[in-house]
């Protein structure tokens, strides 16, 4: 399966009797019916550590972009209307920020080892507390209500699995918690944020700016307000896309069919 295709509903399950296994691609499996593939007697498998690397890169990218304008000062240095750059034009440091971590998986602490060599102060709300050995290894204090979280951030990333429990975790009460001056960066599900509450806190300067690697829907309407701020940018849902990440993908979707097939343990059965 392959950008959430083909949809494994009930008429495809009947269809295909003897299926065994969908492999997955990518981590997130929020687009699978997880209790109707098992009715079936249907094994699940995704990738979730092929992709981990890359995606962390990419919420690092995102902060570096947003903090440092680099969108704006791209059309500003192409723009044929530009006769000189003004002298007051200034992005905002990343290094000696705080880092506000929501969900420490593997892609949220690969976030954490790099913002570590940001000099960062790394916080994290997780829904269990890592080991102490890997909170000292990147500096990461936990905070167990996210409220805590939020209150202090400069950078608030978000790395959490789509669920019940996340959908929308991030909504009007929550922005209204963040500092007018913090950035919202989302590299896991354009669900995990209330979209419209997020435009709102935007245009009032609740917040100071979002870089969104995801979306709900994908891609958005071309006339969805986000399109048209300023203070925000968008990627195109290209956290894993490397040429070599995606081959691997592949490769991990390969071996888990192949086990599947010959009644071996799967890699990465969900």
């Amino acid at each position: 399966m392959w950008y959430h295709k083909p949809v494994t509903n009930k008429e495809l399950l009947q269809s295909l009797p003897h299926l065994k296994i969908v492999a997955s691609s990518g981590v997130g499996i929020d687009h699978l019916d997880l209790k109707l593939l098992s009715s079936y007697g249907v094994k699940v498998s995704n990738t979730p550590f092929a992709v981990s690397t890359d995606t962390a890169d990419m919420g690092m990218a995102l902060m570096l972009a947003s903090s440092r304008r680099l969108v704006e000062g791209h059309q500003m240095a192409v723009s044929p209307d530009t006769e000189y750059f003004p002298a007051d034009w200034l992005g905002a440091e990343l290094s000696g920020a705080t880092l506000g971590i929501v969900g420490m998986g593997t892609i949220g602490y690969k976030v954490a080892q790099r913002a570590k060599a940001f000099e960062m102060k790394i916080l994290y709300h997780n829904r269990n507390q890592r080991n102490k050995e890997e909170e000292s290894a990147v500096g990461a204090v936990y905070c167990k209500k996210i409220d805590d979280l939020l209150h202090q951030s400069d950078f608030v990333l978000l790395s959490v699995n789509l669920t019940p429990q996340t959908h929308k975790l991030i909504g009007k009460r929550e922005l209204e918690l963040m500092k007018p001056t913090a950035t919202l960066v989302n590299i896991s599900r354009g669900l995990v944020v209330d979209q419209d509450a997020l435009v709102e806190a935007l245009q009032n300067k609740i917040i100071k700016a979002a870089a969104l690697d995801v979306t709900y829907p994908e891609p958005l309407p071309r006339d969805h307000p986000l399109l048209k701020l300023k203070n925000v940018i968008i990627t195109p849902h290209i956290g894993s896309a490397t040429k070599k990440t995606r081959r691997l993908m592949m490769e991990n979707m390969v071996e888990s069919i192949q086990a599947g097939l010959s009644s071996l343990p799967i890699p990465n059965e969900v």
